[in-house]
């Protein structure tokens, strides 16, 4: 238990099923600029990183977003299924005035009990490297906690593995092999 108390010491009560507000980044701030500050140097609206739970995403944005870091399409049908049926819905945003910009995206499935899986986490290639893509797992993660759900896995693809590593995750220490069912 060492691993989540080091990231989860305060308990937050945080509902994953229903629709929450958008909620400001407090994790470290991207990149050199910090929320609230303008970054264009044109003295235009400020630019922040809020998260949000709330399912009711556009899914031809969220298309957008998978397809600038080259995943294939997937029907917008099912993705939409996936999202409705799914345990933690999380987004994250950048916030500029009135604007908001899906910047990254992560759900989870779960037993509602003890087990969830983490799917699908993406972040824009624009916004990479700055730290966010760490902010939106720990968002995910404490989420998920907040449920107490205590075994967290998901399927890392070859290229993000020391990513995951670097976040807690490990391979099965017992060195069981997932195993996978596809239709022929």
């Amino acid at each position: 238990m060492g691993f989540w108390k080091t990231w989860f010491s305060t308990p937050e009560a945080v509902a994953t099923t229903k629709t929450t507000p958008f909620e400001e980044h407090t994790a470290e701030t991207a990149g050199n600029s910090s929320p609230g500050s303008d970054t264009s140097g044109t003295g235009r609206s400020a630019e922040r990183i809020v998260f949000s739970t709330d399912r009711d995403i556009d899914l031809y944005e969220l298309e957008e977003l998978c397809d600038a870091v080259g995943w294939s399409r997937r029907p917008l049908r099912k993705v939409k299924k996936a999202i409705e049926h799914s345990f933690l819905v999380a987004s994250m945003w950048q916030i500029r005035g009135n604007q908001k910009r899906l910047i990254g995206f992560a759900r989870a499935t779960s037993d509602h009990a003890f087990n969830a899986t983490i799917w699908d986490v993406v972040v824009h290639p624009d916004f990479q490297g700055q730290g966010l893509g760490k902010s939106l797992m720990k968002y995910v993660l404490k989420k998920l906690r907040s449920e107490e759900i205590s075994n967290v896995t998901l399927f890392a693809d070859p290229h993000v593995v020391d990513f995951y590593r670097t976040m807690g995750f490990m391979p099965d220490p017992e060195g069981i092999k997932g195993m996978f069912w596809y239709p022929h």
